[in-house]
C-alpha cells in the first residue's frame, strides 16, 4: 500500500494518476463507496471522508482499516491532512480530527512508501 498524504486541493490526485499512472475510472470516493467496493480498486480517493463516514455510523474505523488492508494491500490511498489548522469547537469534530490522525499513523506504519504532496510536488516522507 502507498499513502498519499496533503492538504485539500494540493495535487495529491494528478499527482497519483502521473506517477502511478492511474486513470480517473480507477479511483474510487471513500465519501460515497462501500467497503466491499474499496477492497478491490487500485485508488481511494478522500479516505478521510470514509473515516467520517464510519465514524459516523458507529463503526470500528479501525479494525475496518486494517480489514481493507489486508484485502487490498497493494492500494493507493490519498487522504487529506485534517489535523492541520484550527481545531474544532465541537467535540465531535475533535474525536473525528484525532482518529483520522490514528487511522494515518497506522496507514503510514504498514505503507511502502508515504509522500506528502504540497503545491502538486511530492516529498518523500517513507
Amino acid at each position: 500500500m502507498r499513502l498519499i498524504l496533503g492538504g485539500r486541493a494540493q495535487g495529491k490526485r494528478a499527482y497519483v494518476q502521473n506517477t502511478y499512472k492511474i486513470r480517473a475510472e480507477e479511483f474510487r470516493a471513500g465519501e460515497t463507496e462501500a467497503f466491499e467496493e474499496l477492497r478491490e480498486q487500485r485508488a481511494f480517493d478522500s479516505f478521510h471522508l470514509w473515516v467520517r463516514r464510519k465514524y459516523e455510523e458507529g463503526a470500528e474505523v479501525m479494525e475496518l482499516t486494517k480489514r481493507l488492508l489486508a484485502a487490498n494491500p497493494d492500494c493507493i490511498i490519498l487522504c487529506d491532512e485534517v489535523g492541520c489548522g484550527i481545531v474544532p469547537l465541537e467535540h465531535a469534530e475533535r474525536e473525528y480530527r484525532e482518529l483520522v490522525g490514528r487511522v494515518q499513523i497506522l496507514l503510514a506504519e504498514r505503507a511502502v512508501s508515504v509522500e506528502r504532496i504540497i503545491c502538486g510536488i511530492s516529498q518523500k516522507i517513507k
